[in-house]
């Protein structure tokens, strides 16, 4: 009982703070919860308390609860194939009494490294309350991944072995005799990537997934952004998982043994994994390159096995900003059923759900419960397409929630601002234009306090400066954050400019040591001088090599660098050189409204996010000049929404007057405004369709028909229009003679 107590104790004071770093919980703002069994069991609040109108702006609504009541069973043994013991608490439906109800359920997995002790502190299931499913007829098993909790074995974070892992915990929930052999996978962040990878091992019996903020490139999404390492995050992170696995394990009270092998495992794992890690990544050794030790650590590289419909989360100030949009980008391209809202939210707020309602479509548990009841139980709901686009996202600077189908597709065009003139630091602004860019230089002075007033503070530490309202005014304005750098924006926009996508800063260097960073903003600056930061990017110079074939164009515009961040690829710049860096901004939402500016900054640091290995950090206390020129095109290029803009169809014929015997051409050309057009052209003669042709960037000729009758002939062609270019027609008149 002593241990149980202690353990206990030391649960709810260390697990709460990994927990609010993973974004698991938020801090309350009341007093103590009742968890499912009704019992206080501390100051914290489950994160997703459904609180809007149920279904939102939606067409469906919840059904009410099948059972009145849950109940938890704790540390079951989960055995591995190489004969590692897992531990997994399972939650089932009860009634009235708390007698557990004697029926087979599908069952919903969340493995955790934020030890499942902990989250009876938070009143229910990390990323969602699971009563809420339960009472409707699931189980719940919450699983400590290797190395963590009450599971024996060491902590690798993603290593081969947990993978593996993950795919073999769902095959034993499959299995067992509380399993009506269906299950699903619900849970954020660490818990949602853990569902891509057990989906990727195609286990029996896995019908539906609900990832909120997972990730998918582990170096590029947030270890190593832009080839820097993000010490606002990481450290604590691997810190904090750390420190909850050296707590004494619940299963000690009723294993000992089997408590005390995994506490000494878990001390083995912070001797031989999270200690060696940050020191390595410090010292700038094989972890600072994208190589082996990422190879098998991010789950975009097996995104292409997942065949489960899966419902994402995402954040725009997430961590995941980056990688949610790809892995969902893959299953839709796929026809795997999938879908994706992406909010206002940083990490903790993109795991807690706890504003998943604002979309319209539902709050997050309820969400959950459509997802599963369709996918899992079979229940049909044929509004839940129509209810819920593929695509729901917020738009910066509108407040509005916009619908697709895609992330990236036809809708988008891209459009180019060349940067025009100099720029100096916190004084004089640089311009952006689609027009003729004027000749200049702006030197990006090293300023290492850069990015301490930012939105990029808080988005890179969790979200936990917004949490804590600390820092509120760096995170709503910008200006004081961009004095430590060089900006370019463009005069107040007249028409809309609304970007959705990733984006692509091309900025010709040079460099007084041959290397430092480029940490990029994209923001809005309101007719009042408010600065409104939408994304940003970074980009280290001797990274700067681009691999063409995964980089991502528009339009044969690069909107999405990729860099191979390999020992090979890097190189310093030579004296006086001058050479393009393609920082990779990350994806974002936006609407810069009539009257506001476009702005671009440039800096040369972004802490506390991101931090040179100790054996580069003289090289970057360098001056950076930027240079814009017709033989350095420095540019920011924007994935923009179209608008359907009007066409101009001209036609010339090969002869305007031919005999009967001859047959005559036809050649078009369709205009239209910042467009190449595609589509159909119809071709009719004296009133009659005679030909239909497909035009090649606005382009085409056709072959008409010889003519026995003489005189004049009317040949029109009409241009049938597409989705953002309107119709046109033009007529020709042909003479035939005997």
């Amino acid at each position: 009982m002593l241990i149980r107590r202690t353990t206990s104790s030391l649960i709810a004071a260390l697990s709460a703070c990994a927990l609010l770093v993973a974004g698991t919980l938020t801090p309350a703002e009341a007093g103590p919860i009742t968890s499912t069994t009704g019992q206080t069991t501390g100051n914290w609040v489950a994160a997703a308390v459904p609180t809007k109108e149920p279904g939102g702006n939606t067409s469906w609504a919840p059904r009410g609860e099948d059972y009145p009541s849950t109940k938890t069973l704790t540390d079951l043994a989960i055995p591995m194939s190489d004969g590692t013991v897992l531990r997994g608490d399972l939650v089932v439906p009860a009634d009235a009494d708390g007698n557990a109800i004697d029926e087979k359920f599908p069952v919903i997995v969340t493995i955790t490294a934020y030890n499942k002790s902990a989250q009876q502190y938070a009143g229910g299931l990390a990323g969602g309350d699971s009563s809420y499913l339960v009472k409707r007829g699931y189980l719940q098993l919450t699983v400590d991944a290797r190395g963590t909790g009450s599971s024996e074995g060491t902590w690798e974070a993603f290593a081969a072995r947990e993978n593996q892992d993950a795919g073999e915990i769902m095959t034993w929930a499959h299995e067992q005799e509380w399993s009506n052999g269906n299950t699903a996978m619900a849970g954020p962040s660490y818990m949602g990537i853990s569902q891509l990878w057990a989906a990727s091992a195609q286990p029996p019996g896995l019908k539906a997934l609900f990832p909120q903020v997972p990730g998918a490139d582990v170096y590029r999404d947030v270890v190593m952004s832009g080839g820097q390492i993000d010490v606002g995050f990481i450290p604590l992170w691997m810190g904090l998982v750390t420190t909850t696995g050296l707590i004494p394990p619940a299963v000690t009270a009723s294993d000992p043994s089997s408590g005390l092998t995994a506490l000494l495992s878990h001390i083995g794992g912070a001797l031989t994994f999270t200690a060696p890690t940050l020191v390595e990544a410090l010292l700038g050794g094989d972890l600072t390159y994208d190589e082996e030790f990422y190879d098998e650590r991010s789950v975009i590289d097996v995104i292409d096995k997942v065949k489960a419909p899966t419902f994402f989360i995402a954040g725009e100030y997430d961590l995941f900003q980056r990688g949610t949009p790809l892995l969902f980008e893959n299953l839709n391209k796929r026809g795997i059923p999938t879908k994706m809202i992406v909010g206002p939210w940083d990490h903790l707020e993109g795991s807690s759900g706890e504003h998943v309602g604002d979309a319209g479509e539902g709050t997050l548990a309820e969400l959950q419960l459509r997802w599963f009841d369709h996918y899992v139980k079979g229940v049909e709901d044929p509004a839940l397409d129509t209810d819920i686009a593929p695509l729901t996202y917020y738009e910066q600077g509108t407040g509005k929630w916009r619908t697709s189908d895609k992330w990236i597709g036809d809708q988008l065009k891209a459009t180019t601002y060349r940067l025009s003139g100099s720029a100096t630091t916190g004084n004089k602004k640089g311009g952006l234009t689609t027009g003729t860019p004027a000749d200049g230089t702006a030197d990006v002075l090293p300023i290492p306090v850069a990015g301490l007033c930012s939105r990029s503070m808080s988005q890179w530490t969790a979200g936990l400066p917004n949490a804590t309202g600390l820092f509120s005014a760096c995170l709503e304005n910008n200006k004081v954050n961009d004095s430590a750098g060089v900006v370019f924006e463009t005069a107040p926009v007249t028409t809309p400019v609304e970007m959705q996508g990733p984006i692509n800063a091309r900025l010709y260097v040079e460099s007084t040591s041959g290397d430092g960073m480029l940490a990029v903003a994209v923001e809005d600056v309101a007719p009042d001088g408010k600065v409104s930061r939408l994304t940003g990017g970074w980009q280290v110079i001797s990274f700067r090599e681009l691999d063409k074939a995964k980089s991502r164009y528009l339009n044969g515009q690069l909107i999405q660098a990729h860099h191979p961040f390999t020992r090979a690829s890097k190189k310093k710049l030579a004296r006086g050189e001058i050479a393009p860096v393609d920082v990779e901004v990350f994806p974002t939402g936006a609407a810069i409204q009539k009257g506001h500016r476009l702005r671009l900054s440039v800096q040369a640091f972004d802490v506390p996010h991101l931090l040179a290995p100790i054996g580069d950090l003289l090289s970057t206390l360098t001056v950076i000049k930027i240079h814009n020129s017709a033989t350095h095109p420095s540019a920011l290029t924007l994935p923009t929404l179209r608008t359907k803009v009007s066409s101009r169809t001209t036609i010339s014929l090969t002869k305007s007057t031919t005999t009967r015997s001859q047959s005559n051409q036809v050649r078009v050309s369709v205009s239209a405004t910042g467009e190449k057009p595609t589509g159909k052209v119809q071709v009719r003669l004296d009133g009659k369709l005679i030909r239909t042709a497909s035009l090649v960037w606005g382009r085409t000729t056709i072959t008409l028909p010889k003519q026995k009758r003489t005189g004049r002939h009317t040949v029109k062609v009409t241009y049938t229009g597409s989705t953002y270019t309107g119709s046109s027609s033009s007529s020709k008149t042909w003479t035939v003679r005997r």
